[in-house]
């Protein structure tokens, strides 16, 4: 596993702009994959999410959602450093989920895989249209690849993940549009938090297929904006 900086990522600030996270990017406040996403789900996304609420009751959902974005951050915040070099996992004392986490996918994900680094949390953007953050990008099992590690309450199955799928066709479209570079591979490490490790791959025209479903989710963003 080797880094290979052979591209420039940009830096940015995030901001919060009407209550939705936007990066601040050479005076542009760019709305970020994930605002986008959540601005033009389904009516019927909107009904399911709504009626988990209901179900588990409004305090407990955000309890479960801020326990699993917290967890969620450290498990990449763990990534993020075995990927720079800093740290080795082996002696870190704490032992939580977020670490064991992210042990698993490093084991089962990224070693003898990942032969290649070429950002970690790097910013990328589409000119104009938005931004946010790759959590690596470089070459794996030879194809070069854009990675996202997730972390889950349950297994995942692939129907229910399309939103995974479209924030990968957003990534490496932005990637592949700066830097003239020919990302193939979108790849999801997941893990739960009983250490079970998924990985799901979309390459090819079925990545190309999610980078144009997500150009149709930033025309309806922005079409509702200026409603």
């Amino acid at each position: 596993m080797e880094w290979n900086k052979k591209y420039s990522y940009p830096s940015s600030t995030r901001a919060i702009v009407n209550g939705s996270r936007h990066y601040s990017m050479d005076g542009f406040n760019l709305p970020s994959v994930t605002t986008i996403l959540a601005a033009t789900k389904s009516e019927e996304d909107k009904a399911a999410i709504a009626a988990w609420k209901e179900r588990v009751g409004h305090r407990e959902a955000e309890r479960i959602k801020n326990e699993a974005s917290s967890r969620g951050n450290s498990m990449h915040s763990y990534i993020e450093q075995f990927l720079l070099g800093k740290m080795n996992l082996d002696l870190l004392e704490e032992d939580n989920h977020s670490k064991r986490m992210a042990e698993e996918i490093i084991d089962s994900g990224l070693k003898d895989k990942l032969s290649e680094i070429w950002g970690a949390e790097a910013t990328v953007y589409y000119p104009g249209k938005y931004a946010g953050t790759a959590d690596c990008i470089g070459v794996y099992e030879g194809k070069n690849s854009l990675l996202d590690f997730k972390q889950s309450n349950k297994p995942k199955r692939e129907e229910y993940i399309e939103d995974y799928f479209l924030q990968l066709g957003a990534y490496s479209l932005a990637h592949n549009t700066v830097y003239n570079s020919n990302i193939t591979q979108g790849v999801i490490l997941l893990c739960t938090v009983d250490r079970l490790f998924q990985d799901f791959k979309i390459e090819g025209n079925e990545l190309i297929n999610f980078q144009n479903k997500f150009l149709e989710r930033v025309e309806q963003f922005y079409n509702q904006l200026n409603k």
